[in-house]
């Protein structure tokens, strides 16, 4: 096969991927986008097969996260040829095993998902972690078959897209003796079944449990005003009026975005006044994102954090931000790398990692006469924040839930990105932090896609303005239900990943013993 025409079925598959992904959100086309990678690794040795699927990844992360050139373009080029690696080191397994030939073997079929969920794993979790726009990510909107995530999480997903992939191209490289594939073919069929038929199992589910009435406002502050003093009334009279207005709804709890206060909420005295003036009035709880800094050892530590303002006026507890961005919010490896801070086209922030994995409390009381609720009194209501791209990380979401929160909370701020699909990729994340703890994910972005995802992972309100959600202010209410459905993923975590990288080090084991054997 010619050099150009697995050029051209790398791209292929590149452009596949991308159109499964926000802003075009095909997610059927994921089901078909790696047999032409397939096809263009067929025969290839290890390095070559490196570079056509590195030229896949390469293509795929600059065609789905190009919004970080609103941040850095040098850093956008840097985070996208880094996050090819994965694609690539994918690829070269394949080559490695030998595996571009012998698809027809079930086992073959079943290391190559494994191969990948190991890949994405690692990406996940090294060097900080960015398990942005993971393959199974893609069938967000695809409800029937992500209900699986509660048992393997997201990385379950994709080991089903993958192996009917490898299935497919199977069938294809062998039409004139399906026998090859049969078994193949077969189990791969039955395992699609299996997950259709637990997703419309699930999706039938009723979660029942006791109403909370919320409201998540979106503020809209553009991002060059939200630090200048000028601009400090104007964002909280803005704030102030969309509470006023949810409050008339009679709600629960209101929820602002991620350092939505424009300054230090525990020690400006003017800021706390007004959002404890406001808890008052609301006569509900205001969780509001802010700064917050601590003077300890005669140093000062700065955090990014979320503060639960109470109806009674006092601070309920605060939450510091655990997974801090780097590059963003701190630079990682300080004293090897601190010269980044003359390169970076914004000042990079000096923020410490909190520690706590905090669980909010407050008590909630029902008048007699809410006829439309059948409970008086709720002594508890408990809850957890994930503070901007906390929601990526599903470990950090399971240990809150595992802690007895209720339901989770994002707080974001993706006006960074400008109108692209930054905001809609951000929550297919949260949706997938739903599904796999059976919870309610409570969205609310400065600008970004404000919402309420249920248990099930279905978008049942946002925030939105003549049909726009991007960029515009304003806030939602709903009722959502609390439950305590605890499951199999919240339980044991990404057991069904580590199952992938055993058996993917378990086959290339054999491989290289097989290797040796025959010299």
């Amino acid at each position: 096969m010619y050099s150009v025409v697995r050029i051209a079925l790398a791209v292929l598959s590149a452009v596949l991927l991308i159109l499964s992904f926000p802003g075009f959100n095909m997610w059927i086309f994921a089901w078909i986008a790696f047999i032409p990678l397939f096809f263009a690794l067929e025969n290839q040795g290890p390095f070559k097969a490196f570079l056509i699927s590195y030229l896949t990844g390469f293509l795929f992360f600059l065609g789905t996260i190009y919004w970080l050139i609103h941040v850095t373009l040098p850093g956008m080029i840097v985070v996208v040829a880094y996050l090819a690696l994965y694609f690539g080191l994918f690829g070269l397994l394949i080559s490695y095993s030998k595996l571009s030939t012998p698809y027809s073997q079930l086992p073959t079929m079943l290391f190559i998902p494994a191969a990948w969920v190991t890949f994405e794993w690692i990406r996940a979790n090294a060097l900080t972690g960015f398990g942005w726009n993971l393959l199974g990510y893609s069938q967000a909107s695809n409800l029937t078959m992500i209900q699986i995530s509660d048992i393997t999480g997201a990385y379950g997903v994709g080991f089903v897209i993958l192996a009917l992939n490898a299935a497919i191209y199977a069938y294809i490289k062998n039409l004139r003796n399906a026998k090859k594939t049969y078994m193949g073919l077969a189990a791969v069929s039955f395992l699609l079944l299996a997950v259709f038929a637990y997703g419309s199992l699930r999706l039938n589910n009723v979660f029942t449990g006791e109403k909370l009435k919320v409201a998540i406002v979106q503020g809209n502050i553009p991002q060059d005003e939200k630090w200048d003093s000028r601009f400090t009334d104007f964002i909280l009279s803005r704030y102030a009026g969309l509470t006023r207005e949810a409050a008339m709804e009679k709600v629960d709890m209101v929820i602002w975005p991620e350092t939505s206060v424009p300054g230090f909420l525990e020690n400006e005295k003017e800021l706390y006044d007004t959002v404890r003036d406001l808890a008052a009035e609301a006569n509900a709880p205001i969780l509001v994102g802010s700064p917050r800094y601590d003077e300890a050892d005669n140093s000062e530590s700065y955090y990014n954090s979320a503060f639960l303002v109470l109806s009674d006026g006092t601070i309920g507890g605060h939450y510091d931000k655990i997974h801090l961005v780097p590059f963003g919010e701190y630079v990682p490896f300080k004293n090897l790398l601190s010269f980044i801070h003359r390169f970076a086209p914004r000042p990079i922030g000096d923020c410490v990692a909190g520690k706590d994995f905090t669980v909010f409390r407050f008590s909630l009381k029902r008048a007699a006469r809410d006829a439309d609720y059948n409970w008086k009194l709720l002594k508890k209501v408990n809850f957890s924040c994930l503070i901007c791209f906390e929601d990526v990380f599903p470990d950090l979401a399971r240990k809150f839930v595992k802690k007895n929160a209720d339901f989770l909370v994002n707080i974001t701020n993706d006006a960074w990105f400008g109108k692209t699909s930054a905001a809609y990729q951000h929550a297919q994340a949260s949706i997938f932090r739903a599904v796999e703890n059976r919870t309610n994910v409570l969205r609310a972005a400065n600008t970004g896609l404000s919402c309420f995802i249920d248990q099930k992972g279905r978008i049942t309100g946002r925030v939105a303005r003549n049909g726009r959600d991007l960029f515009v202010d304003g806030f939602g209410i709903q009722e959502i239900v609390l439950s305590r459905a605890r499951t199999f993923y919240t339980k044991y975590g990404d057991l069904f990943a580590y199952m992938c990288v055993f058996l993917t080090l378990l086959n290339l084991a054999a491989r290289l013993k097989n290797k040796t054997g025959r010299a």
